[in-house]
């Protein structure tokens, strides 16, 4: 439940602590500004050593809210029935804009001043930590129970999983993807093939063109059919090259002239 008034609202309405021996306990209470002043708060307590309020001063900018934390100090003996007499009261009052909490006037909960000042009291309630497990427990199995929320975890854990298949199969993709912009090793070797191939056959021009026994018919064929071949194979690799690298559409390579026989003989 929430209590309110004209300045503040607070959430909830008690001060509920699941008590143990020799355990501290915590309750957070939720104060919220209705209005579109600057609202300075202050909680008191009747039992000031047994709980520790933070923060016990402050002030709420307009329309907004903060959350007080209560702390039950550890209790060496359980009281009796687990009935507890302590109050909180907490004051506000409205104060000019953009003023710091430690610049609060001393006078600024003091009704006698003649100040507007709101009090609302905060009863509070202990609860046995065993009393605590079992409405736990008991707020577990209604959940299971509760059709619409378990199709709702459902759904929740197949969108989960729908997530990691996605995933998984765009990191497949980008995989793909970097293998195809890969020119890869058969354009580099056909490059390669190429330019040994190009200097074997002006080595053999140049052995069969400076050798003196040898036939002038012979050397002139000889060096044409080799630079030939060796044109042939070259384009034919660098084709099959770029084919077999990337997949993608290269421009026709011309076929290398052979070597003729004027050529051959200022060679």
């Amino acid at each position: 439940m929430t209590a309110g008034n004209q300045l503040i609202s607070i959430h909830p309405d008690e001060l509920r602590f699941v008590f143990e021996l020799e355990k501290q306990s915590y309750c957070d209470l939720k104060v919220a500004n209705n209005t579109e002043n600057h609202v300075a708060f202050k909680v008191k307590t009747t039992s000031p050593k047994k709980y520790f309020v933070r923060p016990n001063t402050g002030v709420i900018q307009p329309w907004d809210s903060c959350v007080i934390r209560v702390t039950l100090q550890a209790q060496r003996e359980y009281p009796p029935d687990m009935q507890c007499k302590d109050k909180f009261l907490l004051q506000s009052a409205i104060v000019a804009p953009h003023t710091d909490v430690d610049e609060l006037p001393q006078d600024t909960f003091n009704k006698d001043t003649g100040k507007a000042i709101e009090e609302m009291k905060l009863r509070v309630v202990y609860a046995s930590a065993s009393s605590g497990e079992a409405n736990s427990e008991a707020t577990t199995q209604n959940v299971d129970k509760n059709p619409a929320l378990q199709q709702l975890r459902n759904e929740r854990d197949a969108a989960v999983r729908q997530t990691q298949q996605l995933q998984q199969e765009l990191d497949f993709l980008r995989r793909r993807r970097n293998r195809k912009s890969d020119p890869g090793f058969s354009f580099k070797f056909a490059i390669l093939v190429g330019i040994i191939g190009i200097m074997v056959g002006l080595l053999l021009n140049l052995t069969l063109s400076s050798s003196p026994s040898a036939d002038p018919s012979v050397a002139n064929v000889v060096p044409n059919g080799i630079a030939s071949t060796v044109a042939d194979v070259v384009a034919s690799s660098l084709a099959d090259g770029i084919t077999d690298g990337g997949g993608a559409s290269a421009s026709p390579l011309s076929e290398a002239p052979p070597l003729t026989e004027g050529a051959a003989k200022s060679n």
